[in-house]
């Protein structure tokens, strides 16, 4: 349980170990087999927990909390990320649960991803030999898989200023409201013009691929259209890939993400005025 990035650095490169920021998943997904490595608790790093305006936009350390950010003094193009917030698990998940380790964990139905991608997240990973930043949409490569290297951790997530009228909206459909797995979740950051015409948009919706993915066909349609007079048609979605499952069908994915987008750029709009 390192105190300082240099001692957990050194740590990474010299043994094989699992990194934990907050680690409430980490005995769920090992419940079939032991723990076969020494565990790194990164949460005592000072500084490593900061939400903090930078020049260009923000950062938000790694081993923030979801309380963190639920309850930090953010623009309302991060309201879709602190609504997604206060929805993560319960509220002792998310007084304990990390953005960082949202990330890394890396599962199709994180809610922390839909709204970083909304707001065009990069990660900062770090090592002993390197710092490097790289986007978001990059640093997933699939289901339980990133791109983070051995002796590398992540450290941060840097998000650059959308414009000052944009507001981000989360949307999450599970079997209840909390303490459940998403189905479909959506997440947009919407910018309206003073003629009442969507002039910003960006949309990424998870659950409903192997990796959360930003719905650009949804976002050039949107563009230069009024919230309340948008309609979606599926070739809008025609990127998604959801599967068949336990809690839905691939049809009710697609069905469920077309209604989700709709509400949320019709709530943005509706803020926004």
């Amino acid at each position: 349980m390192p105190t300082t990035l240099e001692q957990a650095l050194k740590l990474c490169a010299g043994r094989d170990l699992e990194i934990i920021a907050g680690g409430t998943d980490v005995y769920p997904s090992t419940t079939s087999s032991a723990l076969h490595r020494d565990l790194l608790d990164i949460t005592r790093i000072a500084g490593l927990s900061d939400v903090d305006m930078v020049s260009g936009g923000w950062r938000i350390g790694a081993a923030a909390t979801w309380s963190d950010i639920a309850n930090a003094d953010l623009p309302t193009c991060f309201a879709g990320l602190q609504q997604a917030a206060v929805q993560v698990g319960s509220v002792q998940i998310q007084n304990a649960g990390t953005i960082g380790g949202n990330l890394c964990n890396a599962s199709p139905a994180a809610d922390g991803v839909p709204p970083l991608l909304a707001l065009d997240a990069r990660v900062e990973l770090r090592s002993l030999r390197a710092t490097r930043q790289v986007p978001l949409e990059e640093f997933l490569l699939g289901v339980r898989k990133t791109m983070l290297e051995p002796g590398e951790m992540m450290t941060a997530i840097i998000i650059p200023s959308p414009p000052d009228h944009t507001v981000g909206v989360f949307e999450k459909l599970g079997s209840r409201e909390y303490l459940v797995i998403s189905i479909c979740m959506t997440s947009a950051v919407i910018g309206v013009g003073e003629n009442g015409l969507i002039d910003f948009a960006r949309v990424a919706v998870g659950a409903c691929s192997a990796v959360a993915c930003r719905v650009t066909e949804i976002e050039d349609y949107l563009i230069g259209r009024s919230p309340t007079e948008c309609r979606l048609k599926p070739e809008h979605l025609a990127s998604l890939t959801p599967i068949d499952d336990i809690r839905g069908s691939s049809a009710f994915r697609y069905e469920a993400a077309t209604e989700q987008c709709l509400r949320a750029v019709r709530r943005a709009g509706r803020e926004h005025g």
